[in-house]
């Protein structure tokens, strides 16, 4: 083997975890830190939980909470859309309702002068 090629090995490098738990393994650096490990992992320790790395549980639910905000207020914003038509269109049925009654009301006028005469 070449000389001066392999990295330094250390049989008693130090593992921790964020949990707080350490143990000691053969490693190319003396210490090794990590965020989970078999005494905090949920396949080990049975638990349900989430383990959230660097917030990316954090930003996927306000991504969610988001979404869903913004979905609420387009539904809103289609309820009011369709409430203003409604309204439109019964405005526009009792405008040309009156101008019916109107033309009704001359035409019976007309027929009443043509009567007369």
């Amino acid at each position: 083997m070449k000389q001066g090629i392999h990295p330094k090995w250390y049989p008693d490098a130090q593992v921790i975890c964020s949990c707080g738990n350490t143990f000691t393994v053969g490693a190319t650096k003396p210490v090794i830190r990590t965020d989970v490990c078999s005494a905090c992992h949920p396949f080990f320790t049975g638990e349900q939980r989430i383990v959230d790395t660097e917030g990316q549980v954090d930003r996927f639910l306000k991504r969610l909470a988001r979404s869903e905000r913004l979905r609420e207020e387009a539904r809103q914003r289609a309820a009011a859309k369709a409430e203003r038509e409604r309204q439109r269109a019964i405005a526009e049925f009792v405008e040309a309702q009156a101008q019916r009654e109107a033309q009704e009301a001359q035409a019976a006028e007309e027929a009443q002068t043509v009567a007369a005469e």
